[in-house]
């Protein structure tokens, strides 16, 4: 089957809300969440998009299904849709971003890093998100080096790193360093992630705070300006609830 004729497992499409983190928080904009993800980090909060237990749920649907999806949920007005998952970066989202294109919308991504692909250059926003120690997963740096080499000069690329301790912030500024010339957002881990069968978990809201809190004094008083600490906006106005 070709690209342009192949199905993409979809576990949920929905919006119009905003984007919940990353340098586009406050973002009008339409979630593609995709089933499938190559990671199992332990802190996962989207477990139902990510565990093979949950690929029922997931329907593989082609791209003019998805794009009707999208247009009615956005009234036919061009917005931002991000595309999200799991890892979306193993789907085939070419030619979907390339209908929305034409039609005047616009794509981000984020992704950890791991699977590269041609289409990466025809999106809008890139965010490259390696995952630090406490995800418990081994970030492959030349991976993520073919990762901007497929975007090349195409999207406007972030990178950004959830942090729940020292050793997560100090891989962070590593990180950082590799790539001198990407924007950098640091955001505070939530450790209370929802089970995958929850529509809407309990949150430590105070926890999460105080793990902001403890960034932006760190980032500050180690001098690392070029970082900007920015929280789960989504977390924060809805918990742990789906769909939003």
């Amino acid at each position: 089957m070709s690209e342009d004729h192949a199905l993409i497992r979809i576990s949920e499409i929905f919006g119009p809300t905003i984007q919940g983190e990353g340098t586009l928080i406050g973002v009008p904009t339409v979630f593609i969440r995709a089933g499938g993800c190559d990671y199992r980090c332990s802190w996962c909060d989207t477990l139902y998009a990510v565990d093979s237990a949950f690929r029922h749920q997931w329907s593989p649907m082609a791209v003019g299904e998805i794009w009707e999806m999208v247009r009615e949920l956005s009234g036919n007005r061009p917005i931002l849709v991000t595309l999200s998952g799991g890892n979306p970066a193993i789907q085939p989202f070419g030619p979907l971003i390339k209908l929305g294109h034409g039609e005047g919308y616009r794509f981000a991504m984020e992704t950890q890093g791991s699977v590269s692909a041609d289409w990466f250059a025809e999106l809008d926003h890139l965010v490259l998100s390696p995952k630090p120690p406490s995800s418990g997963m081994k970030t492959d740096w030349t991976a993520v080096d073919a990762c901007l080499a497929a975007a090349g000069a195409g999207p406007d690329i972030v990178l950004k790193f959830v942090v729940f301790d020292d050793e997560d912030y100090a891989f962070a500024r590593a990180a950082s360093l590799r790539y001198p010339k990407l924007s950098v957002c640091l955001q505070p881990g939530n450790h209370t992630p929802p089970r995958p069968d929850e529509e809407e978990g309990c949150v430590d809201l105070s926890g999460i705070t105080d793990r902001m809190l403890w960034l932006v004094d760190k980032t500050t008083s180690d001098g690392w300006f070029e970082a900007r600490v920015l929280p789960q906006l989504h977390v924060i106005l809805w918990g742990n609830r789906r769909g939003v």
